[in-house]
């Protein structure tokens, strides 16, 4: 996930008891104020970013909504993973999670079940999607034959991560953790995929971020199997659109993107999010959590 720098001013909070770290894009990060004490306090925060730039105004209720969604989603996975016991601050209870302080491997472990974005893109040009060939004749928004694991390099705060090959990926974190990692992230896409399925979703592709404890066990951390982390279709609008938009119309913030897109150069500052865009918005990621029943 690439981040960039912000001011703490700009963004965060003033929590008793913690200090902030940084912020990101759409999280802030916090340590406790005892030095005994190693959690980290993760909070999502009401920011949207889209095309590498944070917009305004925000989503009203988005951290909660994505925080409830990852801890929905953490509750359902029988996988290690980075959440911590103890309280949680009044002022953030309901867009918070308390997190082991991991050593964070610099690997996005992308899954993709469905051919769309960028990687329909660059089938079109050269029937790969990310160096992998692919069958002919596969249309946008297709099931692929088999999930993929495409990652993607996490490049340092304020630049553009860039998608790696498996061997570049045993380069970053070695042969063993590179491994470890595909498979457990493919795990993690099949058994989600399967919960989506069950609630009429599909779940076209999605990210994941690990990092390692002070004993060297893998861990899932930061945000998991939410709306802007990961791509969810209906599925019986997949099954009888006609058009792209009608089969992959996603519960996240592709309404932003397209907005956007038609209304903002990427030239200097963009321009604010009009109250219907908003709105539109965060009714999708309320959906989708109404949806799966999280």
């Amino acid at each position: 996930m690439g981040q960039v720098s912000t001011p703490a001013d700009s963004t965060s909070q003033s929590i008793p008891g913690w200090r902030h770290l940084y912020s990101g894009k759409v999280r802030d990060l916090y340590a406790s104020e005892d030095p005994a004490d190693t959690r980290i306090l993760v909070v999502a925060s009401d920011r949207v970013s889209a095309f590498d730039s944070v917009l305004s105004p925000g989503i009203p209720k988005k951290g909660a909504l994505l925080t409830r969604l990852s801890r929905w989603w953490f509750a359902q996975l029988d996988t290690p993973n980075h959440l911590a016991e103890g309280e949680i601050p009044d002022a953030v209870a309901d867009r918070a999670m308390l997190a082991q302080s991991l050593e964070m491997l610099p690997v996005e472990c992308v899954v993709r079940g469905y051919i769309t974005g960028s990687g329909w893109a660059e089938y079109e040009e050269s029937g790969t999607v990310c160096g992998i060939p692919l069958p002919a004749g596969l249309k946008n928004g297709d099931r692929l034959p088999e999930p993929l694991f495409t990652p993607a390099y996490k490049a340092p705060m304020g630049e553009h991560d860039e998608n790696i090959t498996f061997a570049q990926t045993v380069e970053l974190v070695g042969e063993a953790r590179a491994a470890e990692l595909r498979d457990v992230s493919l795990d993690l896409y099949t058994r989600a995929a399967a919960i989506a399925e069950e609630k009429g979703l599909i779940l076209a592709d999605t990210k994941f971020e690990f990092g390692t404890d002070a004993d060297g066990t893998l861990r899932l951390a930061d945000e998991v199997l939410t709306s802007d982390s990961s791509r969810y279709w209906d599925a019986e609008a997949w099954r009888t659109g006609v058009t792209p938009s009608q089969r992959m119309a996603s519960f996240d913030k592709q309404i932003v993107r397209d907005w956007l897109a038609s209304h903002w150069d990427k030239q200097g500052e963009p321009p604010a999010l009009p109250e219907h865009i908003v709105s539109r918005t965060a009714d999708r990621y309320r959906e989708l959590i109404d949806r799966l029943g999280a």
